[in-house]
């Protein structure tokens, strides 16, 4: 599967779509190597979903496996680690999921949050949180 490339794509093509896609850097957790991938930003998902062969090639390990529900009421399991992700100059760690090729590769609630970034429902543009909620 060949990562999306968003300069290929005008903003008013990405939005026409319906969906956001953004570039970002999936990091090990040393930081020691990172690869860029283009990624869904997809709120109905925890976890960041990235082909496990680029996972495997940053060194990242399995920590576990869990079972996810699909759209279509499926569960699937997947093995999941630990990583860092970097976009609009934030970095966070999160947990990743190696995905299968038939896997969407996909940015979830669980890194957006860490990064404090959201997506604005009305532009589709992501943008830095006022305020990360404490309550």
């Amino acid at each position: 599967m060949k990562a999306f490339n968003r300069s290929a794509y005008s903003q008013s093509q990405v939005l026409a779509l319906g969906h956001t896609y953004v570039e970002v850097r999936i990091y090990s957790l040393s930081l020691s190597a990172y690869e860029e991938v283009g990624l869904l930003v997809d709120s109905g998902s925890t976890y960041t979903w990235v082909l496990k062969d680029r996972l495997d090639k940053l060194g990242i390990r399995r920590e576990d496996e869990r079972g996810f529900r699909a759209i279509d009421s499926r569960v699937v399991r997947r093995p999941i680690g630990m990583g860092v992700v970097e976009l609009m100059d934030r970095r966070a760690p999160t947990m990743l999921v190696f995905a299968e090729k038939e896997d969407a590769e996909v940015l979830g609630v669980h890194a957006l949050e860490g990064l404090g970034v959201e997506l604005d429902p009305v532009t589709k543009q992501l943008k830095k949180t006022e305020a990360i909620l404490a309550i």
